[in-house]
């Protein structure tokens, strides 16, 4: 008999999504959707949630097309007036099997076409430099994340989204990240939140406006 597998992670937020209220009048709800790099953020800077209506929706692990298949429940029937889309370093790993970078182009893609036919809008993040991964090392991250993030930058310049560059507010030159903005050279450190804080939260401002 097989086993039945949660291969998205759907169970993951389950629950919290149920308690979750709808949005308030003029409420500026921002979903946040990513891996790790997401999910770590509440535990180092929770009151950056709490505080400004903003529902963390990171699964450590995960690659794009997890995210795609919990987008709906995750994202959308969270009623946000806007998501941050942060993804693709896990596919680069190959956590869920090979993935070229059109792949991952499609998957976001999906998930910007989704969001635009909720009236949500996108702000659509860089992956973070990495020179290598720890768990996985030789895969040429320092090559494929610029190569990735072009791809990205350049279809939200053509779509009217907003794109978030954090990869080269971080990186240390060599395409890796710098010292003091990383635990391990791909996690993120309270200073590296706190970088990304000040950089989403200008992205955010842009998101208010009509």
């Amino acid at each position: 008999m097989v086993q039945a597998q949660d291969w998205a992670n759907l169970e993951r937020y389950k629950t919290e999504n149920s308690l979750l209220s709808k949005p308030k009048a003029n409420e500026h709800r921002v979903i946040f959707m990513g891996n790790s790099i997401t999910e770590g953020w509440s535990g180092v800077f929770p009151n950056f949630f709490t505080d400004n209506t903003y529902v963390n929706r990171g699964v450590s692990g995960q690659t794009t097309p997890q995210m795609l298949l919990r987008f709906r429940q995750d994202v959308i029937a969270l009623q946000p007036k806007a998501v941050v889309i942060l993804a693709g370093t896990n596919d680069i790993a190959g956590n869920t099997g090979p993935m070229t970078l059109q792949m991952i182009m499609d998957n976001l893609i999906s998930m910007v076409e989704l969001a635009n036919a909720n009236a949500i809008k996108v702000i659509l993040c860089s992956v973070l430099p990495a020179f290598d991964y720890p768990w996985r090392p030789g895969l040429s991250p320092n090559t494929k994340i610029p190569a990735l993030n072009q791809l990205m930058e350049s279809y939200a310049n053509t779509h009217d989204i907003i794109y978030l560059n954090y990869f080269d507010a971080m990186t240390d030159g060599n395409n890796g990240m710098q010292a003091e903005l990383t635990t391990d050279g791909v996690h993120v450190s309270k200073k590296g939140y706190e970088l990304m804080i000040a950089l989403v939260q200008e992205a955010i401002a842009k998101t208010r406006t009509p």
